[in-house]
C-alpha cells in the first residue's frame, strides 16, 4: 500500500508494534544515576562524577499495564544495578 494513502489506523497499530517489538529487545529493567545531572554522561570519562561505579542509581521496572517505567528500589553501586537489570 501506498504510504501516503495508509489509513491511520493501519499506521498506528504498525507503529504499536514496532514499540513492542523495541520494548522487548530492550528489556523491562533499566537503572539510572540518582543525582538528574549525571544522565547521559559516561563514567570512564569523568570517574569521579555522580554516575562513577560507586554511585547509588535508582531501579526501574517497566509496568506491562501502563507502558510506564516505575521505580522499584535503589542500588548502591554499578554492580548492584547490572544485577538487577540482568537478574543476577
Amino acid at each position: 500500500m501506498d504510504a501516503d494513502r495508509e489509513p491511520l489506523a493501519a499506521w498506528a497499530e504498525r507503529r504499536d508494534r514496532r514499540r513492542e517489538s523495541d520494548r522487548q529487545i530492550t528489556g523491562r529493567r533499566r537503572a539510572e544515576p540518582l543525582d538528574p545531572a549525571a544522565r547521559g554522561r559516561a563514567a570512564h570519562l569523568a570517574p569521579h562524577a555522580p554516575n562513577a561505579p560507586n554511585a547509588p542509581r535508582v531501579l526501574f521496572e517497566l509496568d506491562e499495564a501502563s507502558g510506564e517505567w516505575l521505580a522499584v528500589g535503589v542500588a548502591d553501586n554499578a554492580a548492584e544495578a547490572a544485577a538487577f537489570i540482568h537478574g543476577w
